[in-house]
């Protein structure tokens, strides 16, 4: 039995095509995480892109600029792990959970 060369390059194709109609539908998600109690709230695309951050300005304590920093930086980065899980997990569901290379 003989290995089919043309039947893997159109598979291929068609796994390429559908890993850009995946890529195209995670860039228009949105992921939303927020930090210190609702002070920080920051969305993120599935590009891994901040798109908006926004503060409770009611909430901030003006003395204290190094807690809104790390409330940032702890929303900026649980939103960007969200886009990141669901990008995995629909290139799990493409490539059947094979690591394959470049996907």
């Amino acid at each position: 039995m003989s290995f089919n060369y043309g039947n893997m390059m159109k598979q291929a194709k068609i796994m390429q095509k559908k890993m850009e109609e995946i890529q195209e539908e995670l860039k228009e998600m949105k992921f939303e995480a927020s930090s210190g109690g609702g002070v920080v709230k920051v969305i993120a695309n599935g590009d891994q892109e901040i798109l908006e951050v926004k503060i409770n300005k009611e909430m901030v304590d003006k003395d204290d600029l190094d807690m809104l920093e790390d409330m940032i930086m702890v929303a900026s980065n649980d939103a960007i792990k969200q886009s990141k899980e669901e990008s995995k997990n629909r290139i799990a569901g493409l490539t059947g959970g094979l690591n394959i290379p470049g996907f």
